[in-house]
């Protein structure tokens, strides 16, 4: 299965594919200095670089990112860690083929980069991350997976992340063995 991958920070959870094994044929990211395109770079995967500030709308870069994606002949496309919302013309070139993996448990804390902030702000005693279909209503499609993690009274922001991310690097290849069945493979790109 031929995925492509959207990040925007470190890329815990791109290397974390690519270290099991799974075909990543293509890198897309919003922030060309960010650590995922770095990883991508340094494992010779292909990266498609997508800098706002060089598109003249949000539009215009989905656009442009869609269609290099279009061309790789992907099976699956997994938001992983990317930080944007996508406009619906980019999420219909993929429905039902791209999937996100959100640090909490889904329906809660959706819709931002902060859920984790939110949840400790809450007080919460559980959290976690979901793997979810993505849909146009953000952060509201089918849910994959889940997995729970307890929030401890001393947890900061980082200390529960990083117990959220041991999770995610769990179920997302496991949301993705799923839907290898699921899913028909691309066909190749036209020329």
């Amino acid at each position: 299965m031929r995925l492509g991958v959207l990040v925007s920070g470190k890329g815990s959870n791109l290397r974390n594919l690519v270290e099991r094994g799974f075909e990543v044929a293509a890198v897309a990211t919003n922030k060309p200095s960010c650590g995922g395109a770095a990883f991508a770079r340094e494992r010779g995967i292909p990266l498609g670089e997508f800098s706002q500030k060089t598109f003249a709308s949000l539009e215009a870069r989905d656009a442009a990112m869609r269609d290099w994606l279009l061309e790789r002949a992907l099976d699956l496309v997994i938001n992983a860690g990317y930080d944007r919302i996508l406009t619906g013309g980019f999420i219909a070139a993929f429905e039902d083929r791209m999937i996100n993996i959100h640090p909490s448990l889904l329906p809660a804390f959706a819709g931002g980069m902060d859920s984790v902030a939110q949840a400790l702000a809450r007080g919460v005693k559980l959290s976690g991350c979901t793997v979810h279909i993505v849909t146009e209503e953000v952060d509201a499609g089918p849910i994959l997976l889940q997995a729970a993690v307890p929030v401890l009274p001393d947890d900061t922001v980082e200390t529960l992340h990083a117990r959220i991310q041991v999770e995610e690097h769990r179920i997302l290849p496991e949301a993705i063995e799923m839907l290898k069945n699921r899913i028909a493979p691309a066909r190749a790109p036209l020329r």
